[in-house]
């Protein structure tokens, strides 16, 4: 599940607000300045146009808008960003509250609606200078008590959630009503800002002082002995602690994941699924840069990012290797790494888990994405269970939160793998981190409303 775009949607692409590349902290410069309603609007509709029109994904879109548009000030980007993913996540809300057809292109409708629901003294200006009339808005009077009102409950957590129908099923399936509320919840708020400290650069301590240097606080995550939660307002990628190598941007269970696998010096280790290299990159870093690190995946553009961050990571034991995406052409692509300590298949999914960083998915995806993933999936994991030797380890992980990609690919794995078996993921995390995650033998589930991560299964397995 490495940053970025793929077969599916990743979830750990650039976090809102999007890059911003400019040498300094990301403190606005210009942040006591009034806000340029005029450019924030012109840039909001744009980004929001690129997404609901022609199917762009969200942070590409903001990032081409924001890009070009150099006269904002860091205040404004950030109004930007906060508008047009809030008009994504709760269009769903939105458009049921005022009567909107789905495919309507009247987006400074939805923008004056969105910015009428969340209050504030800036809808009503906001709604005159959009040209938006108020009687077009008058379905957002009373529409608590008329959501409220839906007899269904799943009826009334999609409303109320602004998530597709099947979405909310699905929630409500797994966790039930009370707690698949406080999932979508959980869905619809910001995500933190999450690093991962380079330990070949230096330790999580010493990244968290030269931080302070900066200008930026932070706190040690909850879980990761790696990680340390950013200042909402730091434009992380400016940094210099980010330009020499001692961080990079990785949810906390991101990280974690890779910790489960146990990589050590000196293995032979295989990133199955390695995209852009999130998880490559904190196996080489437990792995000492001692060892043969292989990160596979069939985009070869991705891989070259993997090696432009292995080289400001201070990582050369990683080597890269495009393979085709099935078949037997794969299965020959990878023959020769037979005998591997360590395999991980952070598999190609539906992204469930992410809606939090990426909302505009919950639009596009369709209930049946999960089980045409799930076939994806088998084929992958059994190719590279075949990958690990005797004695070795294989993870299995998505970002998914449905079961056809989840428990039943583990359940085939189990079934199909080449002496594949279960292997306690005590063993590898040590009992009492494994407990405090709510880990069950050897799967472990990370939702958003329990850890503060990502949405993420994991399932651990050892070749005897």
């Amino acid at each position: 599940m490495a940053q970025g775009e793929g077969v599916r949607p990743r979830g750990r692409g650039p976090r809102e607000p999007v890059k911003q590349r400019a040498k300094h902290s990301g403190h606005a410069t210009h942040a006591t300045r009034p806000i340029r309603h005029d450019l924030v609007d012109a840039a909001v509709l744009e980004a929001y146009g690129l997404v609901h029109d022609q199917q762009w994904l969200a942070d590409r879109a903001l990032e081409r808008v924001l890009r070009r548009e150099k006269r904002l000030y860091a205040s404004e980007r950030r109004a930007v960003a906060e508008a047009a993913y809030g008009m994504i996540r709760w269009r769903g809300r939105i458009e049921w509250a005022i009567g909107l057809d789905p495919r309507s292109p009247d987006h400074a409708l939805r923008y004056a609606a969105w910015l009428a629901d969340r209050g504030g003294e800036e809808a009503i200006p906001a709604a005159k200078r959009l040209g938006v009339r108020a009687q077009a808005l008058a379905g957002l009077d009373g529409a608590t008590a008329r959501i409220a009102a839906i007899p269904s409950p799943v009826g009334r957590l999609s409303v109320e959630q602004s998530l597709p129908r099947w979405i909310a099923q699905r929630f409500v399936d797994a966790l039930g009503m009370d707690e698949a509320r406080a999932l979508a919840t959980a869905m619809n708020a910001r995500a933190p800002l999450t690093v991962r400290a380079n330990l070949l650069q230096n330790t999580r301590d010493d990244l968290l002082a030269r931080l302070a240097k900066e200008g930026v606080t932070a706190t040690p995550t909850r879980f990761s002995p790696w990680g340390l939660v950013l200042d909402g307002h730091a434009n992380a990628f400016a940094l210099d602690a980010f330009q020499e190598g001692r961080f990079e941007i990785q949810d906390e269970g991101s990280q974690l994941l890779a910790l489960a696998l146990g990589a050590r010096p000196n293995h032979v280790v295989i990133d199955a699924c390695a995209g852009a290299g999130g998880k490559t990159l904190a196996l080489a870093m437990e792995m000492r840069n001692k060892g043969s690190l292989w990160a596979l995946d069939p985009d070869a553009e991705r891989l070259e990012e993997c090696r432009r961050r292995a080289r400001r990571n201070g990582v050369h034991n990683v080597r890269t290797r495009a393979v085709p995406g099935g078949g037997a052409e794969a299965e020959a692509a990878m023959k020769d790494l037979a005998g591997a300590d360590r395999v991980l298949v952070d598999a190609p999914c539906s992204g469930l888990g992410t809606l939090r960083r990426k909302p505009d998915a919950r639009w596009r995806l369709a209930d049946s994405d999960p089980p045409r993933f799930s076939a994806l999936q088998r084929e992958i994991a059994l190719r590279a269970a075949r990958l690990v030797k005797p004695g070795g380890r294989l993870a299995y992980a998505t970002c998914s939160l449905a079961r056809e990609e989840n428990e039943e690919v583990a359940a085939f794995l189990a079934a199909e793998g080449p002496g594949l078996a279960p292997l306690p993921l005590a063993t590898a995390l040590g009992a009492g981190l494994a407990e405090s995650l709510g880990a069950t033998g050897h799967e472990l589930h990370l939702w958003p409303h329990r850890h503060g991560t990502d949405g993420f299964y994991l399932a651990l397995f050892e070749r005897k």
